[in-house]
């Protein structure tokens, strides 16, 4: 297949390169003049995606990274690097943000470019690491050093392809390839197509490793890919198995498909609300949705917290013979979040059984009869049991009683979460809500992986 009319989309423009490479340097000057200036043993350097030419069009961010000797003092280290990221922000009339990683760092915007001022150690080897940001110098130059001539554009297939597929992305709330994983899997297999060909055959495991440490064994995860950079990690860690199962099944899917171009653009299709909600309706499910306020947290911070809490509703209606079918959540990363369940049942009968020991253990069986009385017990095959009304019969009055301060402990609530909840939380109609990211939530909801096949 020629690749040429998608790559002259997602390649950066001439235009683009020329304006990061400007920028970029700009903002690497300033800094390396401070440093000398000042006195301070440090050095700014270009890393990420623009330093490898690995970033689509659109997507360039830049991450600078200034690094110092690793006998600087870890306080010293946060406090200069700060402090040079915001000499660097007022000369290029920007606002800091401060955002958390290992250490602090500072996120800006300048000339329309995210840009990331990241304090690190300059280390050799993985051995020497101090803070997990320290390996990135590392993975840039290994990068740079390993990727062919031409195989930069190898890599923007393949990130444009995951992209389009939902498996881009390692942070929480898409769990799939980071783009360091991207480049690596291209240096190993040579090309996009090659790389879709071997992950194909993937199995549970899979394990790459460039550098042949054997280190493989350490880890248990889907996918094991070993960083060249320091024989102790996987750069796999992060994905997840449903991403890493997609991104299989979307190979496959690609491979055997007569519509190749389509898997670079997103899915063509027209979101009708009714038509969504009518769908609902004809599943005949019980549609619970749960919409309460969120605080201001960091987004990897706030994602966990969400599936957490989904989760552990989701078990606690389960174990109290409320069905749960399918569930997700979904948040707009601003001002509210959703959390969706669909049932099997709507409504449950007033009594259900209270197991209790089995009828060979004497004892436990006198302190049962004796607790619950000998005319309300009697066995299920080897079990004495009784049959105990039912405190909540619909899950939505299971739900609100969940949702107080007196049994909100029960669930597994992420810890930021617990009183916007407790102060904000409504059981809302579906209806009310299908609007815009929303309805792409529910699309994707009633049609699960349909980004894999075209």
């Amino acid at each position: 297949m020629d690749y040429k009319i998608i790559l002259d989309e997602i390649k950066p423009t001439e235009e683009e390169k020329d304006k990061v490479r400007d920028v970029s340097g700009h903002l690497l000057d300033f800094l390396n003049d401070k440093c000398y200036v000042s006195g301070i043993d440090a050095e700014a350097v270009l890393v990420g995606s623009v330093a490898k030419k690995t970033y689509l069009r659109g997507k360039s961010d830049i991450d600078i990274f200034i690094s110092f000797p690793l006998s600087t003092d870890k306080k010293d280290l946060k406090q200069m690097g700060l402090d040079l990221a915001h000499q660097c922000c007022d000369a290029f009339n920007a606002e800091p943000y401060h955002q958390f990683a290992s250490h602090p760092y500072v996120t800006t915007e300048i000339d329309g470019f995210k840009i990331d001022f990241v304090p690190c150690y300059q280390i050799d080897d993985g051995s020497q690491l101090k803070s997990a940001v320290d390996r990135t110098i590392l993975h840039t130059k290994f990068v740079q050093a390993n990727l062919k001539e031409g195989q930069n554009e190898e890599v923007l297939l393949l990130k444009r392809f995951m992209d389009m597929t939902g498996t881009y992305g390692s942070e929480f709330k898409v769990g799939g390839f980071a783009g360091y994983l991207c480049e690596l899997l291209i240096i190993k297999y040579g090309t996009f197509e090659n790389t879709l060909k071997e992950a194909a055959d993937w199995q549970f495991g899979h394990t790459i490793d460039l550098m042949e440490y054997g280190t493989a064994k350490m880890f248990k995860d889907p996918l094991i890919c070993i960083d060249p950079t320091d024989k102790n990690r996987n750069v796999g860690a992060a994905l997840r198995l449903d991403k890493y199962s997609q991104f299989i099944q979307s190979a496959r899917n690609y491979l055997n498909s007569d519509k190749k171009y389509e898997y670079f653009y997103p899915l063509n299709k027209y979101l009708d609300k009714d038509s969504i909600l009518n769908e609902f309706k004809a599943r005949e499910s019980n549609m619970i949705a749960i919409k309460f306020d969120i605080p201001q947290i960091p987004l990897d911070t706030l994602h966990p917290q969400l599936k957490k809490t989904a989760d552990s509703l989701k078990r606690q209606l389960d174990k109290n013979d409320f069905l749960v079918f399918q569930h997700d959540y979904w948040t707009d990363e601003e001002s509210c979040a959703v959390i969706l369940l669909e049932l099997a049942v709507s409504k449950l009968n007033n009594i259900k059984v209270h197991e209790g020991p089995r009828v060979y253990y004497r004892q436990a069986c006198d302190n049962f009869i004796e607790k619950f009385s000998l005319e309300n017990c009697y066995l299920l095959d080897d079990m004495l049991v009784y049959n105990a009304k039912r405190e909540f019969t619909t899950p939505e009055s299971f739900i609100s009683n969940l949702l107080t301060k007196e049994h909100i402990s029960i669930i597994k609530v992420g810890k930021n979460l617990t009183e916007p909840i407790l102060d904000s939380y409504n059981i809302i109609d579906i209806e009310d809500l299908a609007n815009d990211d929303f309805l792409i939530f529910l699309d994707d909801f009633l049609y699960p992986n349909q980004h894999i096949k075209r």
